[in-house]
């Protein structure tokens, strides 16, 4: 007999408290696939001679060709200093173009050049291959429930914080920098002295 504190999931029956600790866990177990589902995907993509950031830094391109460096950094969650290296080994190879902004002198854009396009072909191929594996043990509606359930956090989040996304999906308008926690208050530098 099930206690009234017992609630049925797809995949067996939890208690509330149970259900109350993988809440509390989902940040850390949604940290977690995102890490696996990387490591799925470099795993087949050895073949492609780049590295994960850069296969990366080509696909958001594709997606947003005329990004400033600074955007993309923010999309790629990069440390500027590495996306430029990674940028430059990437222009060297043929891959992707810098050209100036026409309205700010000091940013760049970026835009793919012919050579990238087939190595996006590829890219998309084993990430299709990766995928499938990690779907694998889902039935087609699960996926699809997945994927809704996913768009659908993520609209909530972007309406808590429309410039987050605006930031992500803005390609070639102006940059928006990420939300600042306010400064914390310092104390008065006088009532110090004062007391002194």
């Amino acid at each position: 007999m099930l206690s009234s504190d017992t609630i049925y999931v797809p995949f067996g029956f939890l208690t509330a408290r149970d259900l109350m600790d993988a809440l509390r866990n989902f940040g850390f177990l949604l940290k977690d696939v995102s890490r696996l589902y990387s490591l799925n995907f470099e795993r087949h993509a050895t073949d492609l001679n780049l590295s994960v950031a850069q296969c990366r830094v080509l696909c958001y391109l594709q997606r947003n060709e005329g990004i400033s460096q600074v955007q993309l950094a923010f999309l790629t969650d990069t440390d500027p200093m590495t996306l430029v290296r990674i940028l430059d080994r990437m222009e060297g190879d043929g891959l992707i173009e810098r050209r100036p902004d026409p309205v700010d002198r000091r940013a760049r854009r970026l835009y793919l050049q012919a050579p990238a396009h087939p190595v996006l072909k590829e890219i998309w191929r084993v990430s299709d291959r990766a995928r499938a594996q990690s779907f694998s043990r889902m039935s087609a509606q699960d996926r699809a429930q997945l994927l809704s359930l996913m768009q659908q956090m993520y609209a909530n989040l972007d309406a808590l914080m429309p410039a987050a996304a605006e930031t992500m999906t803005t390609a070639a308008g102006r940059e928006r920098p990420r939300p600042r926690a306010p400064a914390k208050p310092r104390a008065p530098t006088h009532a110090v002295a004062a007391k002194a």
